[in-house]
């Protein structure tokens, strides 16, 4: 049974950071590709980014240049450095892994490319 567990979001001023965590079982995450998603209220799911098991990555134009994915074979761990966040920013944020593996590049920010997904975290930045 694949399970994702992700931590690190809270509170921050605008320009802030915060790192997010996201701790896969039963999956190995360096063979296949990984994803970020936010989901505000009353919104749709959307692809932050995603991580390749070649180490590629995709990020949505929203965050390119402002967060970076990148992943800890040894630990199973999936992170998201977020860097000058900003208000838009604000909403709940889940990992995603699959047993996928071929490129994919821009598909790997679509959610129905996932078949497992963590609870979560809520990230809330103020102005």
């Amino acid at each position: 049974q694949v399970q994702l567990v992700e931590s690190g979001g809270g509170s921050v001023q605008a320009g802030g950071s915060l790192t997010l965590s996201c701790t896969v079982s039963g999956n190995n995450i360096s063979r296949y590709y990984v994803g970020w998603f936010h989901q505000a209220p009353g919104k749709e799911r959307e692809g932050v980014a995603a991580l390749e098991s070649d180490g590629s990555t995709s990020y949505a134009d929203s965050v390119k240049g402002r967060f970076t994915n990148s992943r800890d074979n040894a630990k199973n761990t999936l992170y998201l450095q977020a860097n000058s966040l900003k208000p838009a920013d604000t909403a709940s944020y889940y990992c995603a892994s699959t047993l996928a593996s071929p490129p994919c590049r821009s598909l790997c920010l679509l959610p129905q490319n996932y078949n497992w997904w963590g609870q979560g975290t809520q990230v809330t930045v103020s102005s």
